[in-house]
């Protein structure tokens, strides 16, 4: 299986969306699209040029990423979630994906792609 190379990013905090597209372009990855909702990775998904997401659980207003995390599995790309914590916020559905945790550091990042 080839590893993923264009990766959408579901981060709504920019601070941390700017590092995680850092860690990617240093890991030679292409990043895709940087998303803070739900709409906007969804638009960025039906592009159809995504490999894989790194997907924050829990985003701005309320908003969680299962909307993005179906729309994903429904089109067997792969994801990881990245959290500061456990099973909380992530749909029981999804509970066997793999977790990118934070602070995020780039062998995490590195390791969590490769895992896909």
């Amino acid at each position: 299986m080839v590893a993923p190379q264009q990766i959408l990013i579901v981060e709504d905090e920019p601070l941390i969306a700017m590092m995680l597209e850092d860690f990617l372009e240093i890991l030679d990855k292409q990043v895709v699209a940087s998303a803070d909702t739900v709409a906007t990775a969804l638009d960025a998904i039906d592009g159809g040029t995504v490999d894989a997401a790194i997907l924050d659980v829990n985003l701005r207003a309320g908003e969680k990423s299962t909307p993005i995390a179906e729309a994903l599995a429904e089109r067997s790309i792969p994801f990881v979630f990245a959290t500061g914590g456990g099973d909380e916020g992530v749909d029981e559905r999804f509970r066997d994906r793999p977790r990118l945790l934070k602070p995020f550091t780039m062998e995490g990042v590195a390791k969590a792609l490769d895992s896909l």
